[in-house]
């Protein structure tokens, strides 16, 4: 049986020298994933690895270095296509495209997430042992204009901003010649403004 076990731990472990970007860790009783690593070889000393890693919970970002060579335990993260179906409550419902079974995200599993998110829009949910790490939607997305003060006659000064509410709720700058009802492509990692989509 302990044979069954050693697999079981093999599968599951790797050393620092198999890192690779966005791989999640199982560290200090949390999961990390890799944002950026490097290998360096000192003129004396061992060799080690400098790292980059960000809490897949809570977001917290840290700078972690190991000795070349140490184990680390991989934890299995499974990313799955789904699409949003609603909120209820405080959980966001999504459904699995392939077995069409439904999840129940909490909202502050989304974080920002949650402020471009529209009804059947396709996200990425990571899940580990059964519950949602994160879900990641496209570096993009189309939303409308829902309301948005008027720009001045003849506000065309470069880099004037303004308030506007997206038809998600969230709020973001839009340039002051942007009117209610236009759609915009935005950012989803930092809700940045990126421009006019002609429909």
């Amino acid at each position: 049986m302990r044979d069954a076990f050693d697999l079981v731990d093999s599968l599951l472990m790797a050393t620092t020298n198999d890192l690779k970007n966005g791989m999640v860790l199982n560290l200090d009783n949390g999961l990390w994933a890799v944002n950026e690593f490097q290998h360096v070889k000192p003129g004396k000393g061992g060799a080690f690895v400098r790292t980059t890693l960000k809490n897949v919970l809570t977001g917290k970002v840290v700078d972690k270095t190991f000795n070349a060579g140490t184990k680390v335990e991989i934890a299995v993260v499974d990313k799955r296509t789904m699409t949003f179906l609603y909120k209820e409550g405080t959980d966001y419902v999504f459904m699995d495209q392939d077995t069409f079974d439904q999840l129940y995200v909490p909202e502050q599993t989304l974080g920002t997430v949650k402020d471009y998110l529209l009804d059947n829009m396709e996200a990425m949910v990571a899940m580990h042992e059964g519950s949602a790490l994160y879900v990641e939607l496209p570096a993009s997305v189309e939303l409308l204009v829902a309301h948005t003060d008027p720009g001045l006659q003849g506000d065309r000064s470069t880099g004037g901003t303004k308030p506007a509410t997206l038809e998600t709720g969230a709020e973001i700058q839009v340039p002051l010649f942007l009117t209610s009802g236009e759609k915009i492509k935005v950012d989803t990692r930092d809700g940045r403004y990126l421009g006019r989509v002609n429909s």
